[in-house]
């Protein structure tokens, strides 16, 4: 079981750690918000989400799902729209300024936290291509114990990117920092946006 917990820890976090939109949108609301815990919607909807993509990665859901071009193309599109209005919205916001607070809501936290997550197709077949074909090899407590080793890597890291943003966006006293932070996650996302675009062209080409 040690074994199957290490080799779960080791491969989530070589999952998690490159930069992409959701790691992008993470450590920008820590960084924006003007305390930690209003950022715990985006927190929460990430961790969970992928929490969610894991289990049903292990479990074998996702590759039936995944084997549905018409799903798939549905998937692209969905997320090409939510990841291009997260960037136009990252783009033109501005930084907490004491007491008004123009951060996102908890509402829009939510929903483009659940767009990076699970309408994603990169991060999708990441799951699917290296966590669920891995997880194969164990049965029984293994995986559950290599499942779960996943899914903390997961929360624990959701958690530090918030706190490294937020301390970075508390020495960013005239807020320009968190301006630049923010059309950097914005041009960030647009790429990630190109790049569904061409997989949506592939698909019907």
């Amino acid at each position: 079981m040690v074994a199957a917990i290490i080799h779960g820890l080791l491969l989530a976090i070589g999952l998690i750690l490159p930069l992409g939109a959701q790691n992008v949108f993470i450590f920008n609301q820590g960084a924006n918000q003007s305390k930690l815990r209003y950022a715990l919607p985006a927190i929460i909807t990430a961790g969970l989400s992928d929490s969610l993509l894991i289990t049903i990665a292990v479990i074998g859901i996702s590759l039936i799902l995944m084997s549905l071009p018409v799903l798939q193309a549905v998937i692209y599109m969905i997320g090409l729209i939510f990841l291009c209005y997260m960037a136009w919205t990252l783009w033109f916001e501005k930084p907490h300024n004491n007491q008004d607070n123009e951060s996102l809501s908890a509402f829009k936290q939510i929903s483009f936290a659940l767009s990076v997550s699970l309408l994603n197709p990169h991060a999708i077949m990441d799951t699917i291509g290296v966590i669920g074909s891995s997880a194969a090899v164990y049965e029984g407590n293994n995986k559950v114990a290599f499942t779960l080793a996943c899914i903390a890597v997961s929360w624990l890291w959701f958690i530090l990117l918030a706190i490294l943003g937020k301390v970075v966006g508390s020495f960013d006293k005239s807020g320009k920092l968190l301006i630049l932070v923010n059309k950097i996650s914005s041009i960030i996302i647009i790429i990630v946006a190109l790049m569904i675009f061409q997989k949506l062209i592939y698909l019907f080409v």
